[in-house]
């Protein structure tokens, strides 16, 4: 796969508090190791959208990584707020994820990430305009772990 990156997206992690830069670099990583394990995608694009970290697949839809300073114990993975996705999300992770409206998953700054579930997740959103037609997007819950 290859990945096609926006040397800004460097200075927007570069410019994050030192206490929250590796846990955004931490999700971005699970994005990439998320857009290396699905077969179809050859090219995963990192930029920024709306100021944000973002990736973007072919066939997919975007992801963004962020951390705001008005909720500065928090950070986040979004979604696009009109797909099918969070509502998805809530249905197999009601459990496991703390949500933002039909836009987001939270995570606190002490919070242990579910990486199998989280990646779940993001592949489903790399993957969308494939599987938007189907009941849960094609998914079944991931057990923890």
């Amino acid at each position: 796969m290859k990945i096609k990156a926006d040397p800004r997206v460097k200075s927007v992690f570069d410019n994050y508090p030192d206490h929250i830069r590796p846990k955004l670099m931490n999700l971005k990583e699970l994005v990439l190791e998320a857009a290396k394990e699905v077969e179809g995608i050859k090219q995963l694009e990192v930029t920024l959208k709306w100021g944000e970290p973002s990736f973007l697949a072919k066939k997919g839809s975007t992801v963004r990584i962020d951390w705001k300073k008005k909720t500065p114990d928090q950070y986040a993975i979004y979604f696009k707020c009109t797909s099918k996705l969070v509502p998805t999300f809530k249905t197999l992770y009601a459990d496991t994820f703390t949500f933002e409206n039909n836009r987001a998953i939270l995570f606190k700054l002490n919070d242990k990430i579910p990486t199998q579930q989280l990646k779940h997740c993001i592949t489903l959103a790399l993957t969308y305009h494939n599987v938007k037609h189907l009941p849960n997007l094609g998914a079944e819950q991931k057990d923890e772990g």
